[in-house]
């Protein structure tokens, strides 16, 4: 499974962008991923850094990529 710095690096070398982790952990919980709960976060609820929607596709062109879900058709 590829881990939260390498698909920061795949965004980095693709896009020219580094992606914050807690962005990834939001398209992971929207992709159906269940990322494990960050030991600081103080609601379940609530994100303080939700992943733009502008910046949604290129993560999950990441999770394409290291085959963490699969391309919709």
């Amino acid at each position: 499974m590829a881990t939260y710095k390498d698909i920061q690096a795949y965004i980095k070398e693709r896009h020219g962008y580094l992606a914050r982790g807690t962005w990834i952990a939001h398209m992971k919980e929207i992709c159906g991923l269940n990322p494990a709960r960050a030991i600081n976060r103080r609601s379940c609820a609530k994100r303080i850094n939700p992943c733009p929607p502008h910046r949604q596709n290129d993560i999950r062109q990441a999770f394409i990529h290291f085959k963490l879900i699969e391309e919709e058709k």
